[in-house]
């Protein structure tokens, strides 16, 4: 008898260990393993450009991992009900699976091709494969969602559910004839102008390398980790991030492998397991984040806080211009900013620290901020980053404060203590003394010329000044608390 064949439409859940929709259709007979390229679909957030050249190499390695167990993937490129349809038609399947997403335009697209697949008698069934806790399950007392992270996390770990990962299949089993595809190059998502040539240097791409980097994060860096998250110049971050994004990690592989590494430990109390509590925390957070984009679907471009809605901001695509450039003359931040065109990545607190930059001191909308770290960083995500950026803007759920306004100075005093983040990234500056190194405004002649730097020259004087940009910023703000 012949098996019955079933599509699984990849997205991102770009992995086979721990793959809903894949271990259902293994369980079922033959798979065929598509990935749809549609980004006029996405809404408002097509890929940008990071994510598009980690989504080429994370793809590829999708393929070889496929074909090492007898598979392969079919790439398509066009309407997504109109490939599936015409998959189905070609191959024969007889259901098609999938993992969920909770991106608003994902959510009403994947909504209407299950309704029109069960209309005309095709099983289609989606799986979560991407979050511990679906936006839904977790509610407060009263049935509504949570704005405040902490009751929310507590009620996360209260609750009954799996942590188990799924095995991972030996072999996929194959149609009897492969339908076409297209070559992965003919989705051109590499850019023409090889600006990302750092990329390749600072990454690993692919559910192989997420998993060893996860081994390695845990056996080497975990353990420091509620010490070293906030540094610049060392290598504290896990540097998962991109991994969970495009699902080449599932957060159950994370969970369960950290685990692991608390029961060694035999106690989160422990000096080894406190790094380790700090960082399933922060895998919190990135379930918090899913809670509020499937809960507020408006927060990408709109203020959870309505009094937001009327903060005068500024408008001056120059200083936009000079903070995304890395030439604003805060050397913390200039870091930054040239960190992560290189490597499409910097560090958590160092974008805190950005985002304070432009929201408070340049006081230019946040939502600016969001676009530009949505093409360039690899690990763009629609949640994370709209929390990330209405957290430091304090116009989001479980906001900062908006009077805590991040000093540059102050910042890179503590991230980055001997200077080397910003020698690294602002070489311009390397040869300042580390005093000056933070505030090279502050350096006499004498030491700028030894240093080889000329303020307004080769290298910029600061663009505001910190505690007049600060005044004013809380100035804005007491008067729409007043309105």
């Amino acid at each position: 008898m012949t098996k019955p064949l079933t599509i699984v439409w990849f997205r991102q859940d770009l992995r086979i260990a721990d793959q809903p929709a894949l271990r259902r259709a293994v369980d079922r007979g033959g798979v065929i393993p598509v990935y749809i390229w549609a980004p006029e679909e996405e809404g408002d957030w097509p890929l940008g450009g990071a994510s598009r050249w980690w989504l080429h190499h994370s793809l590829a390695s999708l393929d070889e991992q496929l074909r090492e167990r007898g598979s392969r993937l079919i790439i398509r490129r066009g309407p997504t009900q109109a490939m599936l349809d015409g998959l189905l038609e070609e191959t024969g399947a007889t259901a098609v699976y999938w993992n969920r997403r909770y991106e608003p335009a994902a959510i009403e697209r994947d909504k209407q091709v299950k309704a029109t697949l069960l209309s005309r008698g095709v099983p289609a069934e989606s799986f979560n494969g991407s979050l511990l806790h679906e936006p839904w399950t977790v509610v407060t007392k009263q049935g509504g969602p949570y704005q405040v992270f902490t009751p929310f996390w507590k009620a996360c770990l209260t609750a009954d559910v799996r942590h188990e990962t799924l095995p991972t299949p030996r072999e996929v089993t194959s149609p009897a004839k492969w339908p076409k595809s297209l070559s992965l190059d003919e989705l051109e998502l590499l850019p023409s102008i090889p600006w990302d040539a750092g990329f390749y240097n600072a990454w690993n791409v692919g559910a192989p390398a997420a998993e060893r980097r996860l081994q390695q994060f845990i056996s080497e860096a975990i353990a420091r980790y509620h010490e070293d998250r906030d540094r610049a110049d060392v290598d504290g971050s896990s540097l998962l991030s991109p991994h969970l994004h495009f699902g080449e990690l599932s957060p159950r592989q994370v969970w369960t492998a950290v685990e692991k590494e608390l029961a060694k430990s035999q106690a989160l109390k422990s000096k080894s397991g406190k790094g380790a509590e700090v960082f399933l925390k922060e895998v919190g957070w990135r379930e918090f984040a899913h809670h509020l984009l499937y809960h507020f679907p408006q927060t990408p471009t709109e203020p959870l806080r309505e009094q937001f809605r009327h903060f005068p901001w500024r408008r001056s695509q120059q200083d936009l211009r000079a903070w995304q450039r890395g030439q604003t003359g805060f050397p913390i931040v200039d870091a930054a900013m040239r960190h992560l065109w290189v490597t499409g990545y910097m560090p958590n607190r160092m974008r805190m620290v950005v985002a304070s930059f432009l929201t408070k001191d340049l006081r230019l909308p946040w939502q600016r901020g969001a676009e530009w770290f949505w093409e360039t960083l690899v690990d763009a995500d629609l949640a994370n980053n709209t929390l990330g950026w209405q957290w430091t803007a304090g116009c989001g759920a479980d906001a900062a404060p908006y009077f805590r306004v991040f000093n540059p100075t102050m910042q890179a005093e503590k991230a980055d203590p001997d200077g080397e983040y910003i020698r690294r990234w602002v070489p311009e500056l390397a040869k300042l003394p580390t005093k000056r190194l933070r505030e090279p405004w502050t350096a006499t002649a004498e030491e700028l010329a030894a240093a080889g730097v000329q303020l307004g020259m080769n290298y910029p004087p600061p663009i505001v000044d910190h505690h007049e940009a600060r005044d004013a910023a809380l100035a804005a703000y007491e008067k729409i608390r007043a309105s």
